[in-house]
């Protein structure tokens, strides 16, 4: 099983990354040495670089990645050993009964059906032996999320996704390692903020007190190292999935 701790010879897919968690995960690979597609909707304002000796550099590339067409076409023009599927749609933050079916499916139509053309191009394009495809779902898959819509159940769909492709893989043989990263609400991007206010008017806490119950605040540099550490693992270690917190990356059953 392959190692791959020197990401200066590796290219790496970010899909959703001109701001959130996207951005610090590519920031983060490309200040490992990678070389970072940095896939969104829209070129990002500013493009992070780093100073530091053997430092990759960031591409952007502004495409839909929920267009079927877009993935067969990426995969094959940078032939990436790393993709991140990041990209996905705000649900909107209401009860049930005030949600109409468009705005409860929005990330069915959205954060699914990137992870299914993602994960499916990956498998049929055949990445070199050694290559690992991470699905960032959300730790809604696990908790629920009463004020999301059905953006927790999307979620675990976008695990789910990731569970039978590793099969795939494995049933074929292709040496492609697939998993899921659930990160934890967080106010620190501008999916989670929203969120976390709509969970704290509804508790009656303040943001601190709600936060408490969290630990350590989960930032996009700490997503950033997260995914990088993983990417550096031995493939054989690497679990089907993960919580990711303020404290880094714990393995699910």
């Amino acid at each position: 099983m392959t190692a791959p701790s020197d990401l200066s010879d590796r290219t790496t897919i970010v899909v959703g990354a001109s701001r959130g968690l996207g951005r610090g995960i590519a920031t983060a690979f490309a200040q490992a040495g990678s070389k970072v597609i940095a896939v969104g909707r829209t070129a990002p304002t500013t493009v992070p670089t780093s100073s530091a000796a053997g430092a990759g550099v960031i591409h952007t590339e502004v495409a839909d990645a929920g267009d079927p067409t877009v993935p067969g076409g990426l995969l094959d023009r940078h032939e990436p050993e790393t993709v991140i599927l990041v990209a996905g749609a705000a649900p909107l933050m209401r009860p049930l009964q005030h949600q109409t079916w468009e705005t409860f499916s929005v990330n069915w139509q959205s954060d699914v059906r990137i992870a299914f053309h993602w994960v499916r191009e990956a498998l049929l394009q055949r990445l070199r032996p050694g290559s690992r495809v991470v699905v960032i779902s959300s730790g809604a898959a696990l908790m629920g999320s009463p004020l999301s819509g059905g953006y927790a159940g999307a979620k675990a769909t976008q695990r789910f996704i990731a569970a039978y492709a590793q099969e795939e893989a494995q049933r074929a043989g292709l040496g492609i390692t697939f998993t899921a990263v659930l990160p934890r609400i967080t106010p620190f991007t501008d999916l989670g903020r929203p969120a976390v206010r709509a969970y704290v008017a509804r508790s009656g806490q303040t943001e601190e007190q709600y936060a408490e119950q969290f630990g350590p605040p989960l930032t996009p540099e700490v997503a950033g190292a997260a995914l990088v550490e993983l990417a550096r693992a031995d493939t054989g270690t690497i679990a089907h999935g993960y919580l990711l917190t303020g404290t880094g990356l714990q393995q699910l059953a």
